[in-house]
């Protein structure tokens, strides 16, 4: 009974770290902390993304991610006119407003007229010109009451800070769904 505790611990351990270790091998976007907010947010500026992306109806992150996500994973896993595979990233981006957007960040290899193009028609091709983000970090897993209650502290603190923003709430999520620690969302919001 020993042997076989020491064994099953012994492989969490390895799937843990094996984890740790292809979650740091995921290219993000860089970006540029200008200035942190009472210890809780950061303003970041963002050079210019190419995104593949998706638009859905207006809805929540419960509603659409799932939607959003198939779409564009399909794109980077083959479903583009040449059939090629493009290395997964983070964050997944969703914007949710008057119309809800799910994107993912190209790898930094790629000009926007380089990628092959989608298959579908509900994907696109874009390119997001820099913008400056204030955005809050948490743990764990989203829901749609998580990102709400997240939103609001931020849309607290910049009011309280006196920061101008566009109201359109901005959700990044940094993990797979089998992630289960050290899991990284944030949500934000554009600067004017």
């Amino acid at each position: 009974m020993k042997k076989l505790l020491l064994v099953l611990v012994s492989a969490l351990v390895l799937f843990v770290i094996t984890m740790s270790f292809m979650r740091s091998s995921i290219e993000t976007p860089d970006y540029e902390v200008v200035r942190v907010l009472a210890k809780k947010a950061e303003i970041r500026r963002y050079p210019v993304l190419i995104l593949a992306q998706t638009t859905m109806t207006p809805g929540s992150f419960d509603q659409n991610s799932s939607l959003g996500f198939r779409r564009v994973a399909g794109y980077i896993f083959g479903s583009n006119q040449e059939e090629a595979k493009i290395a997964m990233t983070a964050p997944v981006v969703m914007e949710m407003g008057e119309q809800t957007q799910m994107a993912f960040v190209m790898p930094k290899q790629y000009a926007l007229e380089d990628l092959p193009q989608p298959n579908s028609q509900q994907v696109q091709l874009t390119k997001k010109e820099a913008r400056t983000l204030a955005v809050l970090r948490f743990g764990g897993y989203s829901d749609d009451a998580k990102i709400q209650e997240k939103a609001a502290a931020l849309r607290a603190l910049l009011q309280k800070e006196q920061i101008a923003f566009n109201d359109q709430l901005i959700y990044m999520g940094y993990n797979a769904p089998w992630d289960f620690i050290g899991r990284r969302n944030e949500v934000a919001f554009e600067l004017k």
